[in-house]
């Protein structure tokens, strides 16, 4: 073909469909014109139809990443208030957004308090950048995550329901706690944190500290397997602080016209 010769579109449209190349497809129209008016070099116009796929190919990856994430909406870092949680440092917890240097390393990230402390939006907020950062991470009540892994058992299935979840860089468990005391389930919730040991990073939240999981795990072996294997390689976070659903609902008895209160944290002896 000459250079002198019209552009078939049509033809240039389906083997753009043929290549997969949705986004050339429906801008390249635009960059050729603004490349024939502005004299651009060959190099230039491909190099910025490619680097506008590749952007798009990003942006879809990461819509079905949070899609499958099951996060919980709202939950983000800017509206985390860590005024509430002084404990907590913000910068350690912007590195730890970045992921590259935990959960390549299949590290696990432990936040212990009382209900209402912030632990759930915390976890959810992470969750969420480290999606928006190439990631991919599901958020599950660990109820509910049990009893589907439960059912896996029961048919048969549990070795590759674990390994589905293998995809997943970082698994969140929310509210451990809540997992009855029953044998059934705590041996699967034993299998799926020993399949992911040193392989595949958690995220846990929890009421109780490890010396109450005597209540979560009736093996007192497996209570120290479990523990044994989550801590090895972990960051931890302690949040004791008053309940932010309290703390609001006194804000909101108090009514309008005083300061707002703060949790204060007693300073150890």
């Amino acid at each position: 073909m000459k250079t002198s010769d019209p552009i078939d579109a049509t033809r240039l449209s389906l083997a753009l469909n043929e290549l997969r190349l949705p986004a050339i497809k429906v801008v390249w129209p635009d960059f050729a014109a603004t490349a024939d008016k502005e004299g651009w070099p060959a190099a230039r116009f491909l190099a910025t139809l490619t680097e506008h796929e590749m952007a798009e190919r990003a942006r879809r990856r990461i819509e079905r990443h949070l899609d499958e994430a099951r996060l919980p909406l709202g939950k983000t870092l800017d509206t985390f208030d860590f005024d509430a949680v002084p404990m907590i440092s913000r910068a350690q917890v912007t590195a730890l957004a970045a992921g590259d240097a935990w959960l390549e390393k299949g590290a696990n990230l432990l936040l212990f308090g009382p209900p209402g402390g912030g632990k759930s939006h915390l976890a959810a907020a992470l969750g969420l950048a480290l999606v928006e950062n190439g990631w991919r991470v599901l958020f599950a009540r660990t109820t509910d995550l049990v009893q589907k892994l439960q059912t896996a058992r029961r048919d048969l299935q549990l070795e590759a329901a674990i390994a589905r979840l293998d995809k997943y860089h970082l698994l969140i468990l929310d509210d451990l706690a809540y997992v009855t005391k029953d044998q059934a389930e705590t041996s699967v919730l034993f299998e799926l944190i020993s399949a992911r040991y040193e392989r595949r990073s958690l995220l846990i939240t929890a009421n109780q500290p490890f010396a109450e999981w005597g209540k979560i795990f009736p093996d007192q072996a497996m209570t120290l397997a479990t523990v044994d294997r989550l801590v090895h390689h972990a960051t931890i976070f302690e949040m004791n602080v008053e309940s932010y659903r309290r703390r609001a609902a006194l804000e909101r008895k108090r009514g309008p016209g005083r300061p707002p209160s703060r949790a204060t944290i007693k300073a150890s002896s």
